[in-house]
């Protein structure tokens, strides 16, 4: 066991230690962009950046009521179809301002999955897996965050407004786990430290040096993540201002929309700007087993609005041809409709949305039978989704992670690509 130093040698070695934190703040405490060596190459290296924002809509959307209207069907339900910016394509009269987007992005309205339920639907549309007890598969974000995140970032590389998940970063570890949010974008305590700075440099100090001390023999990976959690929420505290959007809001805020999910999108389009890799935008309400109409009524006209904020934003800013925005739910909604004038789970036909990166723009892609009980052209597993999302963010759908020695792919083995999506 190593003994104590006497105590002249412990505080020379922690005057030493203090030193070399001031003079090796930027190696130890540096952004994403110090990486590069310059601010002009950081610069340059952040057009490239390739980013994903997740609108999540919690409980599934109908596609019904949305993107796949059946008028004058059975399964069709009151609402009427409105002409968009794209020849022949219709959507429904509750998206105004999506039917003036639909340019820019690219439709599924031929989605089969295979968990019918929230839990499973939830992970399968978060990880690109089925639930199983004996892998904890990682979120979307967390493979973003791993691949196309910055190395030691100071803000996080995945994070999550109001939303639901939850693998967070399973096998990949605590790296990769997501940075919670509430629904109006407040951080969470523990990242506010309450401390006078001078006096958190102290301790910061203090505690680097008695866990040097312990490391210094003792190859403990628990005692690595340790540090590595205090690293970023240290770096953390330069980054808070990002989080603050009432200065933009006021001239926003008829853009995005003056609701909870406006004010989210636009802090994800500010994270974005700031190079986080990974966004979730979550929405909750859609598990519409009653008064599916009126809950739609309420929920996508907000929603609609500042999504196409978003987009619009993006396009305006040059960042939309570098920024996946996927738009989808866990599951859909049944065609029938019930007694309660509701639509339950469906999975075996549904829809959602793709737009930036290399997503073609102006394609509705698939197609549902007359009722929308079925998909009648080109269907797209959870596999094939997942596949399509990582190759337009610049990733190899095949690429392996490991759990111990079993090779994991991104997307599930047989997954394909839809390259008619890929411009």
């Amino acid at each position: 066991m190593k003994s104590f130093c006497p105590r002249s040698e412990h505080l020379s070695r922690r005057a030493l230690l203090k030193g070399a934190l001031a003079t090796t703040a930027g190696g130890v405490l540096m952004n994403w962009g110090d990486l590069f060596g310059s601010a002009a190459r950081a610069a340059e290296a952040a057009k490239d950046q390739k980013s994903c924002i997740l609108l999540w809509m919690n409980g599934g959307a109908s596609q019904f009521e949305t993107f796949d209207m059946k008028v004058g069907r059975p399964t069709g339900g009151p609402f009427r179809p409105i002409q968009t910016n794209v020849a022949g394509t219709q959507i429904c009269e509750l998206m105004p301002k999506m039917a003036q987007q639909m340019d820019k992005v690219a439709v599924i309205r031929s989605m089969r999955t295979s968990q019918i339920d929230h839990p499973g639907g939830i992970h399968l549309m978060h990880t690109g897996y089925g639930p199983s007890p004996n892998i904890r598969y990682p979120e979307i974000g967390a493979i973003c965050a791993k691949f196309i995140g910055g190395e030691k970032p100071d803000l996080p590389n995945f994070i999550k407004i109001s939303s639901n998940g939850d693998s967070g970063a399973g096998f990949l570890g605590p790296n990769y786990q997501p940075f919670g949010l509430d629904h109006d974008g407040r951080l969470p305590p523990f990242s506010v430290s309450s401390l006078d700075p001078k006096a958190e440099e102290r301790r910061n100090s203090l505690r680097q040096f008695v866990e040097e001390s312990f490391t210094a023999d003792r190859k403990v990976e628990v005692a690595r993540m340790h540090q590595e959690a205090y690293e970023s929420v240290r770096r953390l505290q330069k980054t808070l201002k990002v989080f603050d959007i009432e200065k933009e809001w006021e001239k926003y805020r008829d853009l995005y929309g003056d609701s909870k999910v406006g004010k989210s999108c636009l802090l994800a389009r500010r994270l974005v700007e700031s190079g986080v890799a990974f966004i979730e935008v979550g929405q909750s309400g859609y598990d519409t087993h009653a008064d599916n109409f009126a809950g739609h009524k309420g929920l996508v006209p907000p929603m609609e609005h500042a999504w196409a904020g978003l987009l619009s934003d993006l396009h305006d800013r040059g960042m939309l041809k570098n920024t996946l925005v996927v738009w989808m739910g866990e599951i859909g909604r049944t065609p029938t409709i019930n007694n309660r004038s509701g639509r339950d789970h469906y999975v075996r036909s549904w829809s959602t949305v793709l737009a930036g990166a290399r997503i073609k723009p102006g394609v509705v892609y698939g197609e549902t039978d007359l009722d929308g009980k079925d998909v009648k052209d080109k269907p797209v597993t959870e596999g094939d989704f997942f596949a399509t999302i990582y190759k337009s963010l610049g990733m190899n759908p095949n690429k392996e992670n490991y759990q111990g020695v079993r090779p994991i792919p991104l997307a599930p083995f047989g997954s394909k690509v839809v390259d008619e999506l890929l411009a």
